[in-house]
């Protein structure tokens, strides 16, 4: 089985293999991983490896004096991969479950998987689909739009594939000014309906999170990286509340009667843990990061939520709120 690591690699690999009938020597396809650079003849024998190993029957042979791989012949479609009519309508209907992936190459390979469901469909599977569209609506939510940003997100994509560091130009929000930086990108992270790259800061020399919208170039180098061996997304990430981290703390909120009918039933962090109380209330304690995503969370609520620990977040939920009172003053 491919790393982690490997997988955005083998991707742009078996992609490459999919568009190629004639074969593909290891500089051609060193080319299509890294315009501008090269990739180590072992890399690309460990990738075309992993693929095998996968269940692709991968071919070579030579051509003009120089070793190729291909895809075994008639081989461009998982074999034996069967859908039902229903599994079909359902894929078909759920396109607009990734309308906020647009503009990355995950989403146009999404789509076009989809269109090739939606086209086996017969006629009255068609028409079943039209009459669920109009009786079950997919509500998305606030999310962000990446049509614009597709030059960013491919050659993101590109230099986490190839291990290699950028050079971004980035927008900070809470600084309000653009600043150069170097950085190894690590992960493209899909969340709350953002996308973001974890990345390592060579300015801020620890491992960062930037909002792709506000990147605003990236530049390749031909400079590896390695990830250290230590770094674990899921625990890099564990402590937001949604997307902002910042130092761990433990809270304990009650909910009134009204409000607990609610939120009982959602996951709104992975280390919450809830018990009823007289009266029909909840009270919830959650592990999270002490950020102002936190507070803007806990004002949601409005009247129906009371913070019980710890006394810093209280105090700071409460002069937020006298701030809000103070501006329709």
């Amino acid at each position: 089985m491919a790393r982690n690591d490997q997988a955005v690699r083998l991707l742009v690999v078996l992609k490459q293999l999919e568009a190629s009938r004639q074969g593909l020597t290891l500089e051609q396809l060193a080319e299509s991983l890294a315009p501008g650079s090269t990739r180590h003849p072992r890399t690309l024998r460990r990738d075309l490896a992993a693929l095998e190993e996968a269940g692709y029957p991968l071919v070579t042979e030579r051509v003009n004096g120089q070793t190729c791989w291909r895809l075994m012949e008639g081989f461009r479609n998982v074999p034996g991969l069967r859908f039902s009519p229903s599994e079909l309508m359902a894929l078909t209907f759920s396109r607009r479950l990734i309308t906020p992936l647009e503009g990355t190459e995950l989403h146009t390979s999404l789509q076009s998987a989809l269109g090739k469901a939606a086209a086996a469909l017969p006629p009255q599977g068609v028409a079943l689909v039209q009459q669920l569209d109009g009786t079950f609506s997919v509500g998305l939510g606030p999310h962000k739009r990446y049509r614009q940003h597709r030059e960013t997100i491919d050659r993101l994509t590109r230099a986490i594939a190839d291990a290699t560091t950028v050079q971004i130009r980035y927008d900070s929000a809470s600084r309000g000014r653009t600043t150069r930086r170097e950085v190894d990108p690590y992960r493209l992270w899909y969340a709350t309906g953002g996308l973001y790259l974890i990345a390592y800061c060579h300015l801020r020399r620890e491992p960062r999170m930037f909002a792709v919208e506000r990147i605003k170039s990236v530049t390749p180098t031909d400079h590896p990286y390695q990830m250290p061996l230590h770094f674990d997304l899921d625990a890099f990430v564990q402590d937001a509340l949604t997307v902002m981290r910042g130092p761990r703390i433990e809270v304990e909120l009650e909910f009134n009667k009204a409000t607990a009918a609610w939120v009982k039933d959602r996951v709104w962090h992975a280390t919450q843990g809830s018990k009823r109380t007289k009266g029909g209330g909840l009270r919830m304690t959650l592990s999270v990061a002490d950020t102002r995503e936190l507070i803007g969370w806990v004002l949601s609520f409005g009247s129906g939520v009371k913070v019980l620990k710890p006394d810093s977040l209280r105090e700071a939920v409460r002069q937020e709120a006298q701030r809000i009172a103070a501006q329709g003053e």
